[in-house]
């Protein structure tokens, strides 16, 4: 593969704006070293052109004809140093994948379902959040790789104040789709580095969970939950109006009975979700979290962290950059990330930050992203993470 073409661009008028990134792609399109022949093309928009998500498609298929396109909508869009956040805005990127190294697959064209064997290694994946069972979904894909490695997003959309979306969460797979979940799977020949970066740190140690009703956790190490939650963030629960502030503020860090919950010390590791705490029952002492925590499962109270958020992205950049540079060095052809829409440039402390660190650690390569309402890694659902992808 040769290095692939990328584009980004703002305006009001979703044609204007596909006008002015595909200018960019032209500008460098079969320059020594570029695509000249793309195969497979990438497609981002904010929400504000979810209604024209269709036309936009139809208008990129008539523009690269026999390209396929997958991609999402997003409350904000990403490229190579610049993030769109709550503006009109595409992103735009052209590989050169070959052919027989790649299948699109949706709902209506299920990944093996097609009669055409093709042996899928790891997958990107797009997805409604709305979807039912989409955890279930998304770990039953998974086992139909070879790796077990998805990578990917949930679209997001805006929400009015009563929790309307003003936007559609849609996904892209040469059809824009409304539900369920799309993407573009990838055989063993498509060399590709992933890794997820978290954005939360602990505030108590690793806890097992000894009860548990679905999303209801009862006690923890043998001790009541509630009180586990109240101990760990050093709040007096006798005291309600000094204790909902910091409550607000907690998330939960979960994980299974046998994965490594840290990383190192007071960092998690990648296979730990972040989950919303949802509510509290002082009658049993219990707590309720955003996901099902099966007995086994291990859980550490946690908090948004933006300094560690930025150490940790930093470290995944690191990694990507040592293992493309050990052995036979190689170069990125292109890169997508896909980042949690609580994360961004008002998170990281200024306009399009967080990009900023990407660019300087990965230097001016093609990216192409969008901000998540979940994000995919392995066979897991993720919040407040970011997950960067290398095509080398």
């Amino acid at each position: 593969m040769t290095q692939f073409l990328n584009a980004h661009a703002t305006h009001p008028d979703s044609h204007m704006a596909v006008a002015l990134a595909a200018a960019q792609i032209e500008a460098r399109r079969g320059r020594p070293g570029f695509v000249g022949e793309p195969t497979l093309g990438w497609l981002y928009l904010t929400d504000h052109f979810a209604t024209q998500a269709e036309s936009v498609l139809a208008e990129l298929s008539a523009r690269w004809p026999g390209v396929a396109w997958v991609g999402a909508v997003g409350v904000g869009v990403c490229a190579n140093g610049v993030e769109y956040i709550d503006e009109p805005a595409v992103v735009l990127m052209l590989g050169d994948v070959p052919r027989e190294h790649f299948r699109l697959f949706s709902g209506v064209q299920p990944l093996g379902a097609s009669t055409e064997r093709f042996d899928a290694a790891t997958a990107q994946v797009h997805a409604d959040p709305a979807t039912a069972d989409l955890g279930e979904l998304v770990g039953e894909l998974a086992g139909r790789t070879a790796t077990g490695y998805l990578f990917g997003g949930l679209a997001s959309a805006r929400a009015e104040e009563d929790g309307a979306r003003l936007g559609r969460c849609l996904h892209i797979a040469d059809a824009v789709f409304d539900g369920g979940l799309s993407g573009v799977a990838f055989s063993a020949e498509v060399p590709l580095v992933s890794r997820v970066t978290q954005g939360c740190q602990p505030v108590g140690p690793v806890r097992h969970v000894t009860e548990a009703e679905r999303n209801v956790v009862v006690s923890l190490d043998g001790a009541p939950a509630l009180d586990c939650l109240l101990r760990d963030l050093a709040v007096d629960g006798d005291d309600p109006r000094k204790a909902l502030p910091r409550l607000r503020q907690t998330l939960v860090g979960l994980s299974d009975p046998f994965d490594d919950v840290l990383a190192r010390p007071g960092q998690f590791g990648t296979d730990t979700r972040v989950r919303h705490l949802v509510g509290l029952d002082p009658a049993r002492r219990a707590i309720a979290i955003g996901d099902i925590a099966p007995q086994g499962s291990q859980l550490a109270f946690c908090a948004r962290h933006t300094d560690a958020a930025r150490r940790d992205l930093v470290r995944i950049c690191t990694e990507i950059r040592e293992e493309l540079e050990s052995d036979a060095p190689r170069h990125i052809a292109g890169a997508v990330y896909v980042s949690c829409a609580g994360r961004g440039g008002p998170h990281f402390g200024a306009p399009s930050a967080e990009l900023a660190i990407v660019r300087h650690a990965l230097g001016d390569v093609p990216l192409a992203g969008f901000f998540a309402n979940g994000e995919i890694a392995r066979h897991h659902v993720y919040g407040y993470t970011g997950v960067l992808t290398v095509f080398t």
